[in-house]
């Protein structure tokens, strides 16, 4: 994943003790991503979160679907570090060991055994688009038939940016990096559906955030 030069309000972590980070709006929008998990997830299977950041998703998504396995992996060995730290607090027999895994770079997806599920949440907006394509790219491949692909973030509309809020922090990264800020989410649809991924309408979510949902076909 290139580096990017990020506003502070991009990635807002704190940290704590044992390697453990604390990401405020992990917090916030755990359990509206749970609540609808339960809809779009399958019963039972291999899930695989991409860039797991501070590791506060994927403990809380273990412990809500004990029939799932749950691989987390990130970027950043510090990441990785706090993973393993909040793992420590769960008594979750299905979270995995986390792995190292840059999405954004080619050929990852042969590494890896077929996915039921693979999560992402509040990164395409951080990235390029040459890095977004990559990503949904190789996540096609790695889904097994009938796979879910799910992915959580804010996102531009088409016709414009869901709140004031949201055009100035859009504003804010590309300041910052022209490459990066908002991708339209009919956009990244239209990229789903070349890499031969079925799109189901997107999921209204708190904050003005949007949950993608695409298939893998049977």
């Amino acid at each position: 994943m290139k580096p990017r030069n990020l506003p502070p309000t991009a990635s807002v972590t704190v940290a704590g003790t044992d390697g453990r980070l604390f990401a405020p709006s992990a917090a916030r929008n755990v359990g509206a991503i749970v609540k609808t998990l339960r809809l779009q997830a399958p019963p039972r299977g291999r899930a695989l979160e991409i860039a797991s950041g501070t590791g506060e998703h994927i403990i809380r998504f273990a412990a809500e679907f004990s029939e799932i396995s749950w691989q987390p992996t990130d970027v950043d060995p510090a990441r990785i570090k706090s993973i393993i730290s909040w793992a420590g607090q769960s008594n979750s027999e299905n979270l995995l060991h986390p792995i190292l895994l840059d999405a954004t770079q080619k050929g990852w997806a042969r590494k890896h055994k077929p996915y039921t599920l693979i999560m992402l949440s509040n990164l395409l907006h951080l990235i390029g688009r040459t890095e977004v394509e990559t990503l949904i790219y190789e996540s096609s491949l790695a889904l097994e038939k009938g796979g879910v692909l799910l992915i959580y973030g804010p996102f531009y509309r088409g016709s414009g940016f869901a709140s004031e809020a949201d055009e100035k922090f859009h504003q804010s990264l590309q300041a910052k990096d022209p490459e990066i800020g908002y991708k339209s989410f009919q956009d990244i649809q239209a990229f789903q559906s070349r890499c031969g991924l079925l799109t189901d309408a997107p999921v209204d979510m708190p904050a003005n955030n949007l949950m993608l949902v695409a298939r893998k076909p049977s």
